[in-house]
């Protein structure tokens, strides 16, 4: 992935049986970032992999309700869950439920923090899921290589941001 110039990927590791934990640097202030986080007409630009993405509710308030439509070639797919912790410009955690497998959320985590003297971003984000097999049919279904498309899109989003 480029991002003005630089090259950044994501490093996934596995914590434990039933936790994921990704490491990624933006090239990008934390400011700018937090908003692509946060503000739902930027959210929507890079959150489905750079597909077209439906903001159905964006509540983005601790207990608020967020849900995500995002259609692709295949058809769409529906995403959603609550905020269960906001802390501004530095975590967002919420539950995480994919329509393709209802009635088993997974928590997510976003920490983010400066890095390169502010004018790049480090994020961790993680998964926590109920149980293995769980965590396990989440990579099946193809969640990292999502993820590294969203992220390359969100890199797009925050070069025109710059």
């Amino acid at each position: 992935m480029t991002a003005q110039g630089k090259s950044y990927k994501h490093t996934a590791t596995i914590i434990d049986e039933r936790t994921i934990r990704v490491e990624r640097v933006f090239d990008a202030p934390r400011d700018l970032v937090w908003r692509a986080y946060s503000e739902p007409e930027l959210v929507a630009q890079w959150w489905g992999r750079g597909n077209s993405v439906d903001i159905e509710k964006f509540e983005f308030r601790k207990g608020g309700h967020w849900r995500f439509v995002e259609h692709h070639e295949g058809g769409s797919d529906g995403f959603e869950g609550r905020f269960r912790e906001i802390e501004p410009k530095t975590l967002i955690s919420q539950t995480f439920e994919w329509d393709g497998i209802p009635g088993h959320p997974s928590i997510d985590t976003v920490e983010l923090s400066d890095e390169n003297g502010g004018r790049a971003t480090k994020i961790l984000a993680t998964s926590h899921f109920f149980n293995q097999e769980e965590r396990d049919g989440m990579a099946v279904a193809g969640a990292e290589a999502g993820m590294a498309q969203s992220y390359a899109a969100l890199d797009a989003l925050l070069e025109r941001m710059t």
